[in-house]
């Protein structure tokens, strides 16, 4: 599998990730070919994502935290210390996840220490895009206000179409999915609140 690179030939790796999967995988004594056959995903794309090697999109990387059985956000999460600038992280360090149809960016501008509260990214899909997405933990709302183009959002059973310059909150506890249903690129902040408030 040829290794997908960003701009300026960088790899869009989600820092500690591949390092994260391979300790949790040595954690549960599991080899490759063990990890493979739980997950579905190939021994060969594993070991490249342990290597930091390719770009894993958001359904491998589930694929991968769901066989380990460890939330997505757990992987992601890691404590800094620091002074009062905690941290600054330049364009080409933000790490970013790909849909499965390639079409749509999800660029991870939250605190990954906070991934189990609340997590934020900066969403880019071209027409035609859809980020599909499993139900997330009992009372999660997510919130969607477009900048750019238009996105059709379905939540359970229910859709509604969001222009630029509307916003939308919908339940993240259900089968949803975004869609580019617009003709040009569009550009979305999405928040997810993971537990209920109060």
């Amino acid at each position: 599998m040829a290794t997908r690179k960003g701009r300026q030939g960088r790899q869009d790796v989600p820092p500690g990730l591949g390092s994260a999967i391979q300790r949790l995988r040595k954690a549960y004594n599991m080899s490759l070919g063990d990890l493979s056959e739980v997950s579905g995903v190939a021994k060969s794309i594993i070991s490249q994502i342990e290597r930091n090697e390719t770009n894993p999109t958001i359904g491998t990387v589930m694929k991968l935290t769901h066989a380990l059985d460890v939330p997505l956000e757990e992987v992601l999460a890691e404590s800094r210390d620091g002074p009062a600038i905690l941290q600054h992280q330049k364009r080409a360090d933000i790490p970013v996840l790909r849909s499965e149809d390639g079409l749509c960016e999800l660029h991870i501008i939250g605190a990954l220490e906070l991934v189990r509260f609340v997590q934020w990214y900066d969403m880019h899909a071209e027409p035609g895009g859809i980020l599909s997405s499993e139900p997330h933990q009992t009372g999660c709302v997510e919130h969607l206000h477009v900048i750019r183009g238009e996105l059709t959002v379905t939540s359970g059973e229910e859709t509604a179409v969001v222009r630029a310059g509307e916003s939308l909150r919908y339940r993240g506890d259900l089968p949803h999915e975004i869609r580019n249903t617009g003709s040009e690129p569009a550009h979305a902040t999405m928040v997810l609140i993971m537990r209920p408030l109060g």
